[in-house]
């Protein structure tokens, strides 16, 4: 399986870190995509977690060799092969995901390659997943998000559930993280599902 990641300048970037950790041992390959302002948020929002794999691509750290399962491209990189419906990834996630970016998406606006490799997943009908971090919501963002979910994204805002009783700010993460991977339809065990024992 191969999953596309585009990171953009929200807040959330411990998202698509965790994410990206999460996914490495389960799939085939994984493009990951970061805006300019995605990859300033990251090295902000990771600076506490230098040993990160996200923090080592955006500070330049990241010995990622021609045989590893992570490609990292530029946001300019139109010719990248997720650009185009013959190379598209098998599902794709933006995480974070900035009102902008979303916006475009529902719009068909595409500016740069996560926006693009976007649009080539709702045109192929494959799943894409954006994660949007912004609170409260405006009635534009709301509409925008409508559009985009009678199109078949799945709109997953990372809100955490506390049924299971969480104890650490890694729970809340892992949630939220097991949370896209469910929409990826990819087996985890990041949180216990509800009343899980009396299945």
């Amino acid at each position: 399986m191969k999953i596309a990641i585009g990171i953009t300048g929200a807040s959330g970037s411990i998202y698509a870190d965790k994410l990206i950790s999460a996914l490495e041992p389960k799939v085939d390959r994984i493009y990951i995509m970061l805006t300019k302002a995605g990859s300033q948020v990251c090295a902000h929002e990771l600076a506490s977690t230098p040993e990160s794999l996200l923090y080592k691509i955006v500070t330049g750290k990241a010995s990622l060799d021609k045989n590893s399962k992570i490609k990292v491209f530029s946001p300019d990189n139109l010719f990248a092969p997720i650009a185009s419906g013959s190379s598209a990834p098998d599902r794709m996630v933006v995480v974070p995901c900035s009102m902008g970016t979303l916006s475009r998406i529902a719009h068909g606006n595409s500016g740069n390659l996560i926006e693009r490799s976007a649009d080539v997943m709702m045109k192929q009908r494959k799943p894409l997943i954006l994660v949007p971090r912004e609170t409260p919501l405006n009635s534009i963002h709301l509409e925008n998000m409508l559009k985009l979910s009678r199109n078949q994204v799945v709109i997953l805002p990372p809100v955490p559930g506390f049924y299971h009783q969480p104890t650490s700010m890694e729970d809340l993460v892992d949630f939220v993280t097991g949370k896209i991977l469910d929409s990826l339809e990819i087996e985890h065990k990041l949180y216990p599902r509800w009343n899980e024992k009396s299945i």
